[in-house]
């Protein structure tokens, strides 16, 4: 079963485009220039695009079809087959109004009905933005536009009225800032018509790109004043140090960045190629689960020392079947999306899970049964003694070495196979895609630079990035209807499940931890026993209490428990350091307190007043369930780092 079956690897360039509106007087004195410009960088990325004979990559742009750059931008990305994205900052209707400069409450309600405004210029504008909706994937943020609508008209009415002009103007700012946000999050590269002045307005050209750099997305900036002289931007404190242009602007550099982003820079899927589902893990692979299950109780993932693996063919209709009906059901038109759930992204977590288990299993099992093995090689060793075998020591002897071979084999198959690694790799794929549902349908991504860096293979997260901008923004009109059902139905119920399974790992680690400890204890605790009752027998035999023969007689019986009982101590000592059991409890505690945070925040912003149900505070919610995640994966992953697959030495 191969995972690019149903979740092939589909990078493509993503853009955003950010500038100044018409009236900027830089802009109005040089726009055919600015357009030459941004025509030529177009067309640079469209060649680079085509660079691959067998496939040419997508190019997608982002903009919030604003007046001026913005409808320049998306007019050239459309000529060129690009995909037109809109994170609009309100529904449709009323950004229509917002952005087409609606001058009379009138002009407003009219443009809300879907009717001609009465002011021709006004009709012209909305024109123009209607004609760009209609080709372009739209993601509305609706949930205040009542509050919002509101406040523009009173502005409308009352001009004399400073107070709704300052909230209208700091409520749009806001929004405006939200859906910049959302753009820059899903971005390679923000282009950014600007004149450098200003960056302290909410949603204005320099606070989009402030905040961009901030989230570590590069700008390329154009100055309209020298839109020849771009230059792009990676960091905050640049911005104090911006140069004019000298008319040769660093092309090599805009280009590495853009073959990156299109997976031409060499980066490869081949890893996901190599390997392969199984239903079930084998005999030997649930070793480890068996320690689990007898020091800790059951296991708790899957209630059994056997693990059998859900089907990618069947999670849609089994494990996350409501999630699968609750997509459906919010996304309605949006058919792409809840297919990329349901038919790609749900198999792909089915199939990383399994295997990142599966592979979990063997290189853990390994490495536990390499402890118990050595302890068996040692008592083979010196069993013969207290049967006085001397002369088959060479049966025990070979006993203890098909024990030795069979642990250099463990350890070498684990070396061969990289089963540590491939465990992190695939497991990291697994976590990032476990709650991807309820962040698309929130509209949320994580920046590029705010994705984990590991210090060997990148693709996993190259993979799960590139998977997620596949399925996009949804299509739908975010009110708060939408806000709560997404909360209700996806976000809550996964914060839930994550929760309890994390407290009952944790409760479970902590027993194994504290009983395989207790049991080595008792491994020590029965060595110095066997050695106390045998120094208690040469004392005796000394004092003439006990028979003189009886020293001799139990000598090398006592020399074998002398030797079996800390061995075996000592290698349970060995397989709850490696297992690391109280310090994986202490992460699991650390993630239930941060999930139960979490999910008492968004019942209380369920039950509390509807007005404070925002798409800020919803999406932020999400962003800080998708931190704990990432948190939680390399606390984990930080442990088991450096514990691979060795000899119990």
């Amino acid at each position: 079963m191969n995972p690019k079956a149903f979740a092939p690897w589909q990078p493509h360039l993503a853009l955003a485009i950010t500038g100044h509106r018409p009236d900027n007087a830089s802009l109005e004195a040089n726009e055919a220039e600015v357009r030459a410009v941004l025509s030529d960088l177009f067309d640079r990325f469209d060649r680079l695009r085509r660079a691959d004979a067998d496939l040419v990559r997508p190019v997608r742009l982002h903009c919030l079809l604003a007046g001026g750059v913005d409808q320049v931008a998306a007019h050239l990305a459309l000529e060129r087959d690009w995909s037109l994205i809109a994170p609009l900052p309100f529904g449709a209707e009323l950004n229509l109004a917002i952005n087409a400069g609606a001058s009379s409450a009138s002009d407003v309600r009219a443009l809300a009905r879907g009717e001609r405004p009465g002011d021709p210029e006004v009709e012209r504008r909305a024109a123009a933005i209607r004609g760009l909706m209609d080709r372009a994937h739209v993601f509305q943020i609706a949930d205040r536009d009542e509050e919002i609508r509101a406040v523009f008209e009173q502005t409308l009415d009352e001009p004399a009225n400073k107070s709704a002009a300052h909230r209208f103007a700091a409520l749009a700012s806001d929004n405006v800032a939200l859906a910049g946000r959302v753009m820059i999050e899903r971005c390679d590269l923000l282009i950014a018509v600007w004149d450098g002045k200003m960056t302290d307005l909410p949603g204005g050209t320099g606070h989009t790109v402030l905040h961009a750099l901030e989230q570590g997305t590069p700008v390329l900036v154009i100055d309209p004043a020298m839109p020849q002289g771009w230059s792009i931007l990676v960091r905050p404190e640049e911005l104090g140090h911006r140069k004019q242009g000298d008319g040769n602007p660093d092309g090599d550099r805009l280009d590495t960045l853009v073959r990156t982003s299109l997976g031409l820079d060499g980066d490869s899927m081949d890893p996901l190629d190599r390997e392969k589902w199984r239903p079930k893990a084998g005999f030997f692979f649930g070793f480890y689960r068996r320690i689990e299950a007898f020091f800790g109780g059951r296991s708790v993932k899957s209630g059994t020392t056997k693990a059998a693996y859900e089907s990618p063919e069947d999670i849609a209709n089994g494990s996350a079947a409501s999630v699968v009906d609750a997509a459906q059901e919010l996304l309605g038109a949006d058919k792409h999306l809840h297919s990329r759930i349901r038919d790609s992204l749900l198999p792909m977590f089915a199939w990383a899970d399994a295997v990142s288990s599966r592979l979990s299993d063997a290189y853990r099992s390994g490495m536990s049964l390499n402890f118990i093995l050595s302890a068996l090689a040692i008592i083979a060793g010196i069993a013969y003694l207290p049967f006085d075998l001397a002369k088959y020591k060479w049966i025990f002897a070979s006993i203890e070495l098909a024990l030795l071979v069979l642990i250099l084999s463990i350890t070498y198959a684990g070396a061969r196979r990289a089963w540590h690694r491939r465990w992190f790799e695939t497991r990291r794929v697994a976590e990032y895609l476990r709650f991807a549902p309820g962040i698309l349908m929130m509209g949320v991504s994580r920046p590029i630079a705010r994705w984990p860096r590991a210090e060997t293979a990148q693709w996993p997260e190259r993979y799960v990035r590139d998977a997620l901008r596949d399925a996009g923004l949804p299509e739908a009109r975010v009110d708060r209807a939408y806000l709560r059902r997404v909360l209700s139905n996806v976000v809550l119920p996964h914060v839930r499940g994550q929760r309890q399974y994390h407290a009952a790992k944790a409760e479970q680690l902590h027993r194994v931890h504290h009983r395989i400890d207790k049991t080595a204890e008792w491994g020590f605790l029965a060595a110095v026993v066997s050695v106390s009752i045998y120094l208690l027998i040469e004392l005796g035999a000394l004092a003439g209490v006990l028979p003189a023969g009886w020293p001799y007689a139990t000598a090398k019986l006592f020399t074998f428990l002398g030797v079996a009982f800390p061995t075996i101590g000592a290698n349970l000592a060995g397989i709850r350091y490696f297992g690391d059991f109280e310090r994986f409890s202490s992460i699991s505690r650390v993630t239930v307190a941060k999930l139960a945070d979490v999910e008492e925040r968004i019942v209380l912003l369920l039950s509390g007043d509807e007005q404070r149900l925002t798409y800020h505070v919803a999406s932020d919610l999400v962003r800080a369930i998708d931190d704990i995640v990432v948190e939680e994966i390399e606390s984990w992953q930080a442990v088991y780092g450096a514990k691979h697959l060795a000899l119990p030495a």
